[in-house]
């Protein structure tokens, strides 16, 4: 039997959020000045070579006052210094490639550098003024990329919010290894569960996401949930609980509907003051 009559589906459905997101959500800039004050001394001294007619010599005399000035290289072209991006050398039909990385390893190697992505010619151009300035505008840029992330730990913030604003205690970020008779069911399928809600008779162990737009991973997260969820509540003392929201389900509306024939406990932020209801 389904857990879920169609009417309901088509309910929940109706009930999807356009988005979690506030204004705070597009840009931390708090992370982005942390990340611009760890290289900020040595993107001052690489200041050094703007505007200078005789780049070649400029880059020269820095290398010999200090070589490490350039290992922040990579954060002028938006590729992050660990990440170790590989590019072909300049004779392509070699195939060979070093890392972005690897040629700020030597002099020779910051003057390709600086060559062949472009920046020597923006460096006398005169229209860069300032790298720590032009960094934190690359930084912006990059921490767009965690906006996916942000969206789904809103989420979390706001379900931690209203289960504190209802006097109920759950534990954050739980691994299912706390709970020997779980482990023991998801075998390999380690977990670690965004909320864990211990009642004297029951555990809730309980999942939570928003997705304003739509994409494979939607897919993947409504068919791992309806796999898990059945091997979790046949464990007597333990419910698997999710809670989603977001009109990114549009695009996934088959997957969810599997999910939500097979999962009893599935709430959005409209029905989640039913499982509220439900704790007390």
């Amino acid at each position: 039997m389904a857990a879920h009559t169609e009417e309901q589906f088509s309910t929940f459905m109706r009930q999807l959020k356009v988005t979690n997101r506030t204004l705070s959500f597009y840009s931390d800039f708090n992370k982005i000045q942390r990340s611009v004050h760890k290289i900020e001394l040595h993107l001052n001294a690489l200041n050094y070579l703007l505007n200078k007619d005789d780049l070649e010599q400029a880059v020269l005399d820095l290398w010999d006052e200090n070589p490490k000035i350039f290992d922040v290289l990579d954060i002028l072209i938006a590729v992050r210094s660990t990440k170790k991006e590989p590019c072909l050398y300049k004779e392509i039909e070699s195939w060979a490639y070093h890392t972005t990385a690897e040629l700020a390893q030597s002099k020779e190697g910051v003057l390709q550098f600086l060559r062949e992505t472009g920046l020597a010619n923006l460096f006398q151009s005169g229209k860069i003024t300032n790298l720590v300035d032009y960094v934190f505008g690359v930084e912006t840029g990059l921490d767009s990329n965690a906006r996916k992330n942000r969206s789904g730990k809103i989420m979390e913030d706001t379900i931690s919010k209203i289960f504190a604003q209802n006097g109920i205690q759950a534990k954050e970020q739980v691994n299912s290894k706390k709970y020997p008779a779980i482990s023991r069911v998801l075998g390999k399928d380690k977990k670690v569960f965004d909320f864990a809600i211990e009642l004297p008779n029951i555990t809730y162990l309980i999942e939570v996401n928003f997705y304003c737009g739509g994409g494979s991973k939607l897919n993947e997260v409504a068919r791992s949930y309806t796999d898990i969820a059945p091997k979790i509540n046949r464990v007597p003392g333990f419910e698997f609980v999710w809670i989603t929201d977001g009109i990114g389900w549009n695009d996934a509306k088959n997957k969810l509907e599997e999910a939500f024939a097979a999962i009893p406990s599935i709430y959005n932020l409209s029905t989640i003051s039913e499982f509220i209801n439900k704790l007390k």
